[in-house]
């Protein structure tokens, strides 16, 4: 990628401190580790607002169902299982 734009930031003197001496113990640039933080930055939001909007998307498919009368209230899903529980404990 070519770099062609500068980032400037304001930030504490003992952090930027911190900062320089740990990416010097690393042998790298300091640019170099900003550019990975914010090329994972970038990388996580983008995943949590694409998993957002999966989520969103399956909710609204379930809500659509249950509108539709195609599903289960929670008290027939307990009692199927419970019932399932009961089968499976006298097969034991």
């Amino acid at each position: 990628m070519s770099k062609q734009a500068v980032f400037t930031m304001k930030l504490e003197p003992e952090l930027r401190a911190d900062f320089m001496a740990e990416a010097a113990a690393a042998h790298r640039p300091a640019s170099q580790v900003l550019r990975e933080l914010m090329r994972e930055y970038v990388r996580q939001q983008r995943e949590a607002r694409e998993y957002e909007a999966f989520l969103r998307s399956k909710v609204e498919v379930a809500r659509s169902s249950m509108r539709a009368g195609h599903g289960r209230s929670n008290e027939d899903v307990e009692a199927e299982f419970a019932t399932r529980r009961a089968d499976a404990e006298r097969e034991a």
